[in-house]
């Protein structure tokens, strides 16, 4: 399968809402239960938060990866929050990668100096991917929240852009 990132825009919330609700649906990679509405993601395109979608050979998106605020204090601005989903049928076949790459270029042209995230402890491969991306484990939140009932642990991840590090 031949993949390719770009920016993503308004007229993909779409798929994004798709991709995004599959993975809702899973339990993999969010404590999220409520599925989303097309008007919730197109919410997400603020002109400041960096959005990428993945497309195979024929344009259709296949995974994204997404940025959003960590803190609103001034002294955090330079930090970003991302995600990255891959529909169910391409998954493991490296969408996972060209999006979080896309989003970490996107990221540091937009400024920012680091990226971080929390990962279901479980979630052996979003873990393998971000630490070969250079994404290091900071620690671990126990019970850090209730899905379905159970309380999930989360790991620590986050990512320095040293070009903005200046």
């Amino acid at each position: 399968m031949t993949i390719t990132a770009r920016a993503a825009s308004p007229a993909d919330a779409p798929d994004i809402t798709r991709i995004y609700n599959e993975g809702i649906e899973d339990r993999l990679g969010t404590f999220e239960t409520r599925p989303r509405a097309r008007e919730d993601v197109a919410a997400w395109f603020d002109g400041r938060h960096p959005i990428v979608v993945v497309e195979d050979e024929s344009g259709h998106i296949v995974a994204f990866a997404s940025t959003s605020t960590y803190r609103a204090r001034d002294c955090y601005a330079g930090i970003a929050e991302y995600s990255v989903y891959v529909e169910r049928a391409s998954r493991g076949h490296g969408a996972g990668r060209v999006a979080m790459q896309a989003l970490i270029d996107a990221a540091a042209r937009a400024g920012y100096w680091k990226l971080i995230s929390r990962i279901f402890v479980e979630n052996v491969p979003s873990r393998r991917l971000m630490a070969s991306m250079g994404f290091r484990e900071v620690g671990v939140y126990e019970r850090h929240g209730r899905l379905d009932g159970a309380w999930r642990d989360v790991v620590i991840v986050e990512r320095l852009i040293p070009e903005n590090l200046a």
